[in-house]
């Protein structure tokens, strides 16, 4: 079951909708939950990983991040909130244009919100650290 509280209710449906948004490749979507000035990390060990500033260097990261793939899915699991951060669990399944082998990951992104849009994600290939990150009390991931 999902923590949500009310305190981020909407901001957490916000993300639900661009999760879905980049599912079906609707990017312009996938970006308005987004604080025109976002600073959105990917590690260095994802493909394209690396910072990107702004609501256009996403959209630009987002859209050259799914090209890569004949099919992307980013399913999220959970979504836990901690403090003015919202922690979610995705499992990611791609099929790379030259394959029919997908690929699976189960990984975190952190949305740090302020008056209701997201200025910062950061993503992690380890959800503890995610936690760890966020400040999330052992109890807020149970």
């Amino acid at each position: 079951m999902d923590k949500v509280t009310s305190s981020l209710a909407a901001e957490t449906e916000a993300l639900r909708e661009a999760y879905a948004a980049f599912n079906r490749n609707d990017i312009p979507a996938t970006v308005r939950a987004l604080d025109p000035q976002i600073e959105w990390t990917e590690p260095a060990e994802f493909p394209g990983g690396g910072t990107y500033h702004g609501r256009e260097g996403v959209k630009a990261y987002l859209s050259q991040s799914r090209a890569a793939w004949a099919e992307i899915d980013s399913e999220p699991e959970r979504f836990i909130v901690a403090g003015d951060k919202i922690i979610v669990f995705v499992h990611v399944r791609a099929r790379p244009k030259d394959g029919a082998e997908w690929h699976e990951a189960r990984i975190a992104d952190v949305y740090t919100f302020r008056d209701g849009k997201a200025i910062q994600m950061r993503a992690f290939a380890d959800r503890q650290q995610a936690l760890e990150w966020a400040g999330a009390k052992v109890s807020d991931a149970n």
